[in-house]
């Protein structure tokens, strides 16, 4: 193979994190088209991705070649090469999406295939990180978050609850079967509407396709789990003035988000642009500011490395259930489905993202908020 300079400055720069071109660990990258050495640097990430769906390269571990190069930087150190731009504009994003274009990641990821969820997930279909401080399996693993999040809210029968982000019904479910409570969960994808219906049928749970910023009453309490990441850094405050206006006196919020280390406005153009439109984590500043001079701060808990087994135990159900899937979806889906888990399995392995729960108060809890473990 002849090499070229943009062979020799990929080489170069994953050989800093210690992954080989045609090497034989784990790890290593097998390259099938010659071609992948330009496309790759001229096209950053985006091409990274969109080369591994159309079969350039493989690889026989994708989450430890992520957590490696995620680890050095390596993008940090492809921007700083006078040879090649590592995509440094990343597709950026409108920071305010209006309320037509909220309703875009319902369409365009949730609404993919109720089936595909369900073969992936849990019994009750949580699509956010699991608690596993005791867990030995994904359902256990998601039953203790969904029980960690209504020891800190400190839920009561008879308590009137704001589910906003309610996905497929689990949790929603969760807190009207177990403490009693009446839930309000709302969604921007029909399919999950439907399904979530379905769970709820007999319970106290309201299920509305609805947008956030058209929440007007008042709730007792309020929770919102893997919703924040596509709200967008120009609308977190908004979202935050929706929580004050919606949450009673005494009331608690908590907030689950993905987070990263660092204020962004943009989102990776791959994930962009094939999994999550519209999508941004946001950091502790931003989410800081946004709530400042609303909500009083009670508790602070991260647990973003629970989210790699999270994240690698959907991988294992999805290829273990891809024989069900296949007659629906074609094989660049399988590719990119699998390059989106194990990307972000090692995107929290290497520590380059973090999931928090964050509990607020409308008027600060007194004499004092005990924090749950």
């Amino acid at each position: 193979m002849k090499n070229t300079s943009s062979q020799q400055l990929v080489t170069d720069l994953f050989a800093s994190a210690d992954v080989a071109i045609n090497g034989s660990r784990p790890w290593d990258i097998q390259v099938k088209e010659d071609l992948f050495y330009k496309r790759l640097v001229a096209g950053g990430s985006k091409a990274l991705g969109e080369s591994y769906m159309d079969g350039w390269w493989e690889c026989r571990q994708l989450d430890q070649f992520f957590d490696r190069i995620l680890q050095v930087r390596i993008d940090q150190k492809a921007k700083k090469s006078l040879t090649a731009l590592w995509c440094r504009t990343k597709a950026f994003l409108s920071t305010s999406p209006g309320k037509f274009r909220a309703f875009e990641i319902g369409r365009r990821h949730y609404d993919i295939g109720n089936e595909l969820f369900s073969l992936m997930l849990d019994k009750w279909m949580n699509y956010s990180c699991a608690y596993w401080k005791k867990a030995r399996t994904l359902d256990e693993a998601q039953e203790f978050k969904m029980e960690l999040i209504c020891r800190k809210l400190h839920l009561q029968p008879g308590m009137r609850v704001l589910d906003i982000g309610c996905g497929w019904g689990g949790l929603s479910a969760y807190i009207a079967e177990k403490y009693q409570a009446q839930v309000v969960g709302i969604t921007v994808s029909k399919e999950q509407v439907s399904l979530a219906e379905k769970r709820c049928q007999g319970l106290p749970v309201e299920i509305r396709l609805q947008d956030y910023r058209d929440l007007n009453e008042s709730f007792d309490r309020i929770v919102s789990v893997g919703m924040f990441e596509h709200v967008g850094a120009g609308q977190y405050r908004t979202f935050m003035e929706v929580v004050k206006r919606c949450l009673a006196d005494q009331g608690l919020f908590l907030l689950h988000t993905i987070a990263g280390n660092r204020s962004v406005r943009w989102t990776d153009p791959w994930i962009s642009t094939y999994i999550f439109p519209n999508s941004m984590v946001p950091s502790s500043s931003q989410v800081s500011a946004a709530a400042e001079n609303l909500l009083v701060l009670e508790d602070w808990h991260n647990f973003g490395p629970d989210y790699d087994p999270t994240l690698m135990a959907w991988y294992r159900n999805f290829v273990e259930n891809w024989h069900h899937l296949e007659p629906a979806y074609d094989s660049r889906f399988y590719r990119m489905w699998t390059y989106y888990l194990l990307a972000c399995a090692g995107t929290f392995r290497a520590r380059r993202n973090q999931l928090w729960q964050i509990v607020f108060s409308n008027n600060g809890v007194r004499p004092t908020y005990e924090s749950v473990r």
